[in-house]
């Protein structure tokens, strides 16, 4: 039987992990589904001073690996998969991810707003057809095959390496001059892994399915690559809300419509941080909107007239 839990939250940014200190704090069985520990936009920064209680500057990422830990030593569960969608219409929420399914009382989603729309010549095209978001969900397809991954990121790194257990070889390419790990990452020194720097991928094309892709650097001049696959992890700043499927009402900008207490159109439902598209993106901000998520919720499954702000005593 599938556990139940009383909060679900999606995402691990500051505003998934302040949800989830908040709600295992009040001793309610609580999950964070992360995609990656690096995805997000807090862990691309290399420079935090202004997040209240900080005496020294830390990076991004050294700031969600103490949010994750407060969490974690509160009693939440930390989970680093890949969420593929949702069912939000009845009192038990599921959430769906490629390794098993969850089901829960409430869920928190907090995805953040590094999502973009294809920018790529042929990428919106050949979605489904040989361009893919996902490794871990497609890497099996292509067996034996090439193909490339698009970005600079620890999360575009981790994924090659991933594909290079199924593909013949697998090519890395870089828009920028280096890539966003260090020189002796792991991953780096897989023998199916080709890494090309300075590369910007300016067209997908094939007939049925993706069968070559077209690039250039610095020079301007074009070049051809033959593959099969293309897997695509550069960023923007468009609310991550693909896996939920119109289950929940969006804006037109596509961002989570939300009241001040973080709460969906849908009951025992709620929203928090960047994809609420908050005029202030802040990780301070972030972090405040977590917390009122995960006390709506404890007062959603309690059934409480006033939510509680304190479980110390």
């Amino acid at each position: 039987m599938t556990d139940l839990y009383d909060v679900i939250i999606i995402g691990g940014g500051p505003a998934g992990l302040s949800a989830a200190q908040y709600a295992s704090r009040a001793k309610l069985k609580t999950i964070v589904l992360d995609k990656s520990r690096t995805a997000g936009a807090l862990a691309f920064a290399h420079r935090i001073e202004n997040y209240p209680g900080l005496s020294e500057p830390l990076t991004g990422k050294e700031l969600l690996d103490t949010f994750r830990k407060q969490a974690i030593n509160f009693g939440a569960e930390y989970a680093e998969v890949q969420v593929i969608g949702v069912n939000l219409s009845s009192n038990v929420k599921e959430v769906f991810t490629m390794d098993k399914n969850y089901s829960g009382k409430t869920v928190i989603m907090a995805t953040g707003s590094m999502g973009r729309k294809p920018t790529i010549k042929g990428e919106a095209e050949f979605l489904g057809k040989g361009v893919s978001y996902c490794a871990i969900c497609d890497a099996a397809f292509y067996k034996g095959k090439t193909v490339c991954v698009i970005g600079d990121s620890e999360e575009a790194v981790k994924e090659a390496g991933l594909l290079t257990k199924f593909a013949e070889t697998v090519y890395l390419i870089s828009p920028s001059s280096r890539l966003k790990v260090e020189d002796d990452y792991p991953v780096l020194s897989e023998p199916h892994l080709k890494i090309l720097l300075g590369q910007s991928v300016t067209a997908i094309e094939g007939n049925e399915v993706v069968e070559r892709i077209k690039m250039s650097g610095a020079d301007k001049k074009e070049t051809s690559l033959e593959v099969s696959g293309v897997f695509v992890y550069l960023h923007g700043n468009k609310p991550i809300v693909d896996f939920l499927g119109g289950n929940v009402e969006l804006s037109e900008e596509e961002c989570i419509i939300t009241n001040r207490m973080m709460e969906t159109s849908i009951p025992g439902v709620f929203a928090a941080g960047d994809m609420t598209c908050t005029e202030v993106r802040q990780i301070v901000v972030s972090a405040a909107n977590g917390c009122i998520a995960a006390l709506s919720a404890e007062r959603y499954i309690t059934h409480r007239s006033r939510r509680r702000y304190d479980w110390a005593k």
